[in-house]
């Protein structure tokens, strides 16, 4: 099987190529580094990277990919500080980079999987989400570039599916894990890279928001079962397990090893969500998955890695949950 995968040097990008590679899976890269890094790729004779924009895979792709069986789209900037310090990327990548993609599938006949988010669903008026939900969007704020920008990739597939192309699409919660950048603003690893370096940790608002964490194996575990099973309509992958804010940070403090009296409170940003947990009933029900970390477990092998990384820790931009 050869895959193409854009966004392969992100963070879920990374541990998708590093799943497939130790599966002896021939793997294609395509990455503008905006956000991801080739440092985290393995160097392998299965593996090709190309520095490049999705949005100009055409001049690529004709002889390049014609071959490719699978495509996987998570090309974008995912966390806060990188897409409100990118918009107008953002917004381009998700979708003529996309429609990009989706022209290539369209020509080779691989089946697509375009990575999706929870974030679709704004801050919700419906608890736990379903993939019936439409959703509680500001579409004319400092997240609507990432949020629109999914939303509208979506329908691209939607209308692309009628085509027909063979797509897939996941709508991904909260997922952290090794290969995460440290100074990406995400809640999990700003509380793991200020604990780690006995820095204050930062709660946004009164850390009484919720989310569901979902370690990366378990994503791609699921991941990889949408990406080969028959059910082409968006479904939600992610960790039912629901805590608030102040409780991840209390367990990655007892993980580090550091006081919980280290926690400080700022206001919280425009826009954030105040509750976010994923129905899975559809995964359940159709692969017969369901995660099998714990949180706990789960920051435990996170924790393990940043310590790896302490002596290169940059300085932090923390932006919310």
């Amino acid at each position: 099987m050869k895959y193409l995968i854009a966004g392969g040097a992100g963070f879920i990008g990374t541990n998708l190529v590093r799943r497939l590679i130790e599966k002896e899976q021939e793997v294609l890269v395509l990455d503008d580094y905006s956000t991801g890094s080739p440092v985290n790729l393995p160097t392998h004779p299965k593996l090709k990277v190309w520095e490049y924009k999705i949005q100009d895979i055409d001049k690529l792709f004709r002889g390049t990919f014609d071959d490719v069986d699978r495509i996987i789209n998570l090309a974008c900037p995912a966390s806060p500080v990188a897409y409100q310090e990118q918009p107008l990327h953002t917004l381009d990548t998700s979708f003529n980079g996309t429609t990009k993609l989706l022209e290539v599938a369209s020509y080779t006949g691989a089946r697509f999987l375009h990575t999706s988010t929870s974030e679709i669903y704004g801050d919700p008026k419906e608890h736990p989400q379903t993939e019936e939900y439409w959703g509680n969007v500001n579409c004319y704020g400092p997240r609507a570039c990432y949020d629109e920008g999914k939303r509208v990739a979506e329908s691209l597939i939607y209308e692309y599916q009628q085509v027909p192309v063979d797509a897939r699409i996941v709508r991904i919660f909260n997922t952290y894990g090794p290969y995460m950048a440290m100074d990406d603003g995400r809640v999990v690893s700003n509380f793991i890279v200020q604990a780690l370096r006995r820095q204050p940790i930062t709660i946004y608002g009164d850390g009484s928001q919720t989310r569901s964490f979902c370690y990366v194996d378990d994503l791609l575990d699921g991941l990889l079962h949408v990406l080969e099973g028959d059910y082409s309509r968006p479904i939600n992958l992610g960790n039912p397990s629901e805590f608030t804010i102040r409780e991840l940070a209390t367990v990655v403090c007892e993980v580090v090893g550091v006081p919980d009296s280290l926690i400080e409170y700022k206001p919280l940003p425009q826009d954030d969500p105040k509750q976010r947990r994923p129905d899975i009933s559809k995964m359940k029900e159709l692969y017969g998955w369901e995660p099998r970390y714990t949180l706990r477990q789960g920051i435990q092998k996170t924790v393990r890695y940043f310590e790896t990384c302490v002596p290169q820790l940059p300085k932090l931009q923390s932006e919310g949950g």
